[in-house]
């Protein structure tokens, strides 16, 4: 026997909108707890009963008569988020792409090869601008100065520590004792972390790339890794996207490369390289450089303190929309067994890979297609709710959450950070005491 819920409905039109009506339906629906306590043969009578409802409100929005309603999805974020896995070093990283789309990409390339078709290549894999994406990239760049800058001055009223034998990083005004250090020698530490005074690249982890004059020329071999410059992937990313920097110049091509599959059939000559035009007006290299950074900056005064991590927050979310962004049109590859990272169609023949199963590559690292953290790490560490309280501990170690670095430190400034970054750093769990942990379900 089917027992009908009773609902109640209201809606309204709106006369600019061409027969469109808006409205919310209400309905009651039985508890859960309540049905599971009944049995199946009396679980309509409870219907006559007082027992607990829930209301439930449902927005509809009909834009002709006889179809069939639109919602409209919200952009929601979950209450708690997992902490994020660290991937294992004695396994090469997933590819970002399915492999099964890679493998159907490079059969369809092969059979065009094989048909003498030219591969179709759009602006920016063939050697030329995205006229777009020039203003992105001078943004980027812009906004990446600010980000050193801000955290220059912020490392001088945040402490920050970092581990002397592993990566950890922690931000607080005391290192914590959680005992997950991996670093050598961690056994006769029991696993406790060798606490030092961090710096910015603790906070920002750098991330360097050769620069190349020209991506599509010749690739970098082990024997000429001496003859190029290392810079920030960043800044090296901006550079071919279209900014100009005189200490370090790129080709700028009007003809696109052409390819038939992997084989380029014309690259318009090689051209020698010029040499870089000296200048300290225009873009100074200590600007987008974060060695030394904390250094060149004097410490801020107290009420400027949340306004320049208000401003360091901005930059951060900036850089790595418009680093995603950039992404998409330029290739960026990284090793899927080490960190290292190359702006360009084609990784380097640099023989420096010394992770997992290196010797049976001779040292050559793995290419693939590089992900926004892989060229911009976040760099995760604990969320400490009170900076000068008690230090962390590992028997509530999963009550705490998590959060970038960058954004960790601007938070203890007194920013406001975005709402994507809440879920992680698990704020509306209560920490039980160390006592207590055990008996938390």
């Amino acid at each position: 026997m089917l027992q009908m819920l009773p609902a109640v409905s209201t809606c309204f039109c709106d006369p600019s909108q061409m027969g469109r009506f808006n409205g919310n339906v209400e309905f009651t629906s039985l508890h859960p707890t309540a049905l599971r306590s009944s049995t199946p043969r009396f679980a309509h009578k409870l219907l006559f009963q007082k027992v607990p409802t829930v209301l439930r409100t449902l927005s509809y929005t009909s834009q002709d008569y006889g179809k069939d309603p639109i919602l409209k999805k919200r952009e929601v974020y979950r209450q708690n988020v997992d902490l994020p896995t660290t991937l294992p070093k004695k396994k090469k990283k997933p590819y970002p792409i399915p492999l099964k789309q890679i493998k159907r990409a490079a059969k369809a390339d092969k059979e065009l090869a094989q048909r003498g078709i030219e591969k179709p290549l759009e602006p920016g894999k063939n050697g030329l601008l995205v006229t777009d994406l020039i203003p992105v990239a001078h943004e980027v760049l812009d906004a990446w100065k600010i980000l050193i800058k801000g955290l220059s001055h912020l490392l001088h009223v945040i402490p920050v520590y970092a581990c002397r034998e592993c990566s950890e990083v922690h931000v607080a005004h005391s290192g914590h004792h959680i005992q997950d250090c991996l670093g050598p020698n961690s056994a006769m530490r029991r696993s406790f972390h060798s606490w030092v005074t961090g710096s910015i690249n603790d906070v920002l982890v750098p991330i360097e790339s050769y620069h190349l004059y020209d991506p599509f020329g010749r690739r970098i071999k082990h024997e000429t890794r001496f003859e190029y410059d290392r810079i920030p992937a960043v800044v090296e990313l901006c550079i071919q996207a279209g900014v100009d920097i005189p200490e370090y110049p790129s080709r700028r091509r009007t003809t696109p490369i052409r390819m038939i599959g992997k084989k380029v059939i014309d690259r318009g000559g090689n051209i020698e390289e010029p040499k870089p035009w000296q200048s300290a007006d225009s873009y100074p290299l200590l600007d987008f450089d974060t060695q030394g950074a904390s250094q060149r900056f004097a410490p801020p005064l107290p009420e400027d303190v949340p306004r320049i991590a208000q401003e360091t927050i901005a930059a951060y979310e900036t850089v790595r929309h418009g680093v995603r962004m950039l992404m998409r049109k330029y290739t960026v590859k990284a090793c899927g067994y080490c960190s290292e990272v190359h702006v360009g169609p084609w990784g380097h023949n640099a023989k420096l890979c010394g992770e997992f199963k290196h010797q049976w590559r001779d040292g050559k690292h793995g290419w693939q297609d590089a992900t926004l953290n892989e060229v911009l790490p976040p760099n995760y560490v604990w969320h400490v709710r009170d900076p000068k309280g008690p230090p962390l501990i590992g028997t509530l170690k999963r009550f705490y959450g998590k959060a970038p670095a960058v954004v960790e430190v601007c938070m203890q400034a007194g920013a406001q950070i975005p709402n994507k970054y809440l879920p992680m750093m698990r704020l509306d769990i209560v920490l039980p005491d160390s006592e207590e942990a055990r008996s938390v379900a």
